[in-house]
């Protein structure tokens, strides 16, 4: 099989050389469509075919937390290996499209769930909301609420809050104080839009 006719000399050591029908017939994965290496020691040993092992870690998307245990397939659909996409997104749309209690879509949170989740679980979730909305870390509204729920009354929609719960300000002196603002109305939104960062 690797010396034809009786030829020793000059003979290929490639594993290709003498295994290429067998990688262009491996179909589970398909190593011609996954662009795989032709060196087949880098995941097979010269013992035979199976088991086979795979170093992640060289690829774009480096297998951590709960994605080492995902079974290959199901990012792979369909044995397509080259170019499967690396963002969060691509496999977890319906994970990101699924919560309601925050709703993620309504509130367009980050298509990157590392800005929240680990890959480890989706729970519990962490969300710095200081840097990006609201100082309630920090500031004069640290110890100040309970749970999303004391400011954010709608849970459908993160974007609504009431600052107005808290700050019980009467109307008549609020109007009194704000007479010569432009564009002031006595609301919780207006109230974030001239006091940011309190």
């Amino acid at each position: 099989q690797c010396h034809v006719n009786g030829q020793y000399t000059g003979t290929p050591t490639a594993c290709f050389s003498c295994h290429q029908a067998d990688y262009q017939r491996a179909a589970n994965p398909n190593h011609v469509a996954g662009n795989f290496s032709q060196e087949c020691n880098s995941c097979h040993t010269t013992t035979a075919w199976q088991p086979a092992t795979f170093d992640h870690n060289r690829t774009r998307f480096p297998l951590q937390g709960a994605h080492v245990t995902t079974a290959c397939a199901q990012c792979h659909i369909n044995n397509r290996y080259a170019g499967t996409p690396t963002d969060c997104f691509s496999c977890h749309q319906a994970d990101f499209q699924r919560p309601t209690n925050p709703n993620h879509v309504t509130l367009n949170f980050s298509h990157d769930c590392t800005v929240c989740h680990t890959m480890t679980a989706w729970l519990p979730a962490t969300f710095d909301h200081d840097s990006q909305y609201f100082r309630i870390y920090s500031g004069k509204h640290r110890g100040k609420w309970q749970s999303c729920a004391t400011c954010h009354v709608n849970a459908a929609n993160y974007g609504i809050f009431e600052c107005l719960f808290c700050h019980e300000h009467s109307q008549a002196r609020m109007d009194d104080k704000h007479r010569n603002r432009s564009g002031y109305q006595y609301n919780s939104q207006s109230c974030y839009r001239c006091h940011p960062r309190v």
